[in-house]
């Protein structure tokens, strides 16, 4: 049998502390708590986080797990349309209601930060044939204002963007799913290079030079489908694990985390820039889901359809952690 000293390189040292900063696979003894510990990777989970003010899905989110911003979506609690226009704030405890979205509507896509986001397209639900929805929204922390809208109207769409002036929109539905690509400058959407595949009911991460664009409708075809954005052109990578649309995402084009999708599933995959990998479920699986999260260490997942409609919110935390192999 192999000895740690020969696989590691190291003894097991007895100290009196824990190291300060010690190399993940390091075992050592603490004499003080007498306790076998070790430094090892944590695929991460998720934990329960505080609920939004409204139950809602086919909702847009942005920001960071502890500075996210959640808006627009469907609100079964309200009179027909059921669409929302409600903007709540997250600070890593709690959310906080703010100024409501010019104009209420479902199946919007999202990007940015919590003080420098934008909300494109949409569901209109108005009863006319106008319902496909084109408009944009910038927010500055404080209020939404409306700016000019995407080249092509669409529902079920994707996004990815650091901020309110620099994003990109994919996909989407309308007559058929849709591969359009659409870039923003602050001022305009301009419209560059497709998705290889169509698709709606995707997801999104990343930014406007360094996207990511997985899962979706029609499904199978399309469902587990990756592709990496580059600025210019979209390239087709790993699939995810399996099939999803009314998924979720957080992250970047490199680090990124899948979570919940139809079947209102809890499942959730880790992306490492070339392979998607299975990590542990969301507490409540749904879809249609708000997200926010700069990685796949790091991720905020809020709302959706469990079914019913729900205000849960999740937080997932992975990263190599000190951990108790066993006790003296």
């Amino acid at each position: 049998m192999s000895e740690y000293k020969g696989i590691k390189g190291l003894t097991i040292q007895e100290v009196a502390s824990d190291p300060p900063a010690p190399l993940e696979g390091q075992v050592w003894y603490n004499t003080t708590t007498s306790a076998l510990k070790g430094y090892i990777n944590d695929p991460g989970s998720w934990s329960t986080g505080g609920s939004l003010n409204t139950a809602r899905y086919d909702l847009a989110g942005a920001g960071t797990q502890t500075a996210a911003l959640a808006f627009g979506g469907r609100n079964p609690a309200l009179s027909p349309p059921p669409n929302t226009g409600a903007t709540e704030t997250y600070d890593g405890t709690s959310w906080t209601e703010v100024n409501d979205l010019n104009t209420v509507r479902r199946f919007l896509a999202g990007t940015g930060t919590q003080t420098a986001a934008l909300a494109f397209g949409g569901f209109l639900d108005t009863g006319t044939p106008a319902e496909l929805f084109a408009g944009t929204e910038s927010w500055n922390g404080t209020n939404w204002t409306e700016v000019n809208d995407l080249n092509t109207a669409r529902e079920q769409l994707a996004g990815a963007g650091a901020n309110n002036t620099s994003a990109i929109a994919f996909g989407g539905a309308g007559t058929a799913p849709y591969g359009n690509t659409e870039s923003w400058n602050g001022t305009n959407w301009t419209e560059v290079n497709d998705l290889n595949s169509a698709r709606q009911l995707l997801a999104g991460v990343g930014t406007q030079t360094a996207g990511l664009a997985f899962g979706g409708l029609p499904n199978p075809t399309n469902g587990a489908k990756t592709e990496s954005w580059n600025g210019t052109n979209w390239t087709e990578v790993n699939d995810l694990g399996t099939a999803k649309y009314r998924l979720s995402g957080a992250g970047t084009q490199t680090s990124a985390l899948k979570f919940g999708g139809n079947l209102y599933t809890a499942a959730t995959e880790s992306w490492n820039g070339t392979n998607w990998t299975e990590v542990n479920d969301l507490n409540t699986g749904r879809a249609d889901m708000g997200q926010a999260g700069t990685n796949n260490t790091s991720a905020l997942a809020f709302g959706g359809f469990a079914p019913p409609a729900t205000a849960a919110t999740e937080e997932f935390t992975a990263g190599v952690a000190t951990k108790t192999l066993s006790t003296g």
